[in-house]
């Protein structure tokens, strides 16, 4: 039988939290108007047809190089290839999430379920920072927090960096309990030995 974990400490989300997702606003505003433009430019040109009058230039040129081109020409397969990569680049842009730079929190166990909230990765890294900060013998620090890691390098000025590094481990190990993360990103302490400057 496993205890319960403490209070603050890292705990598993009840239900799956998701990463928030970017709304990605401006592919889909210049996606929206490159299909707006081709499709009022195909229905311009189609009522111009039926109503008896001659198809503009740009039509009569497209129809005359389809006519003459092949698959295997080079001006085909550079189109077939841009269109291809602008597809993929699409299909990314809509399957991942984006917003790296806010990790999801744990939602409350009283709240309700639509009920999201993010942090972002400076402010986490700002918090974590001024927690080490507080453990003796740290002179200087700098985090940075990613997804799954957090890198932590220090500079100790006295006290042996074995003892330092223990202290920074088990402070940084309740703060990051502390942010309510719903994937607590895992610590990765360095210390050193701060220079000392010759006169």
């Amino acid at each position: 039988m496993t205890a319960p974990a403490a209070p603050g400490g890292p705990q598993a989300p009840a239900r799956p939290v998701r990463r928030f997702r970017s709304a990605r606003r401006i592919p889909a505003a210049l996606t929206a108007l490159l299909v707006l433009a081709a499709a009022g430019l195909a229905l311009y040109e189609l009522a111009a047809v039926r109503a008896g009058r001659p198809g503009t230039y740009w039509r009569r040129e497209l129809a005359r190089q389809l006519d003459r081109l092949t698959p295997a020409d080079p001006a085909v397969l550079t189109g077939g290839g841009l269109l291809v990569a602008a597809g993929a680049l699409l299909l990314l842009l809509a399957l991942t999430p984006g917003l790296r730079q806010v990790l999801p929190m744990r939602p409350p166990p009283d709240r309700d379920a639509d009920l999201r909230a993010g942090l972002g990765r400076k402010a986490a890294a700002q918090v974590l920072r001024d927690r080490a900060m507080e453990v003796a013998g740290v002179r200087s620090v700098r985090v940075e927090v990613g997804r799954t890691r957090i890198g932590v390098r220090a500079t100790s000025h006295f006290r042996e960096l074995d003892d330092v590094r223990a202290d920074l481990e088990a402070v940084l190990a309740v703060a990051v309990g502390e942010l309510g993360l719903a994937h607590p990103p895992r610590p990765r302490v360095r210390v050193g030995r701060a220079a000392v400057a010759k006169g």
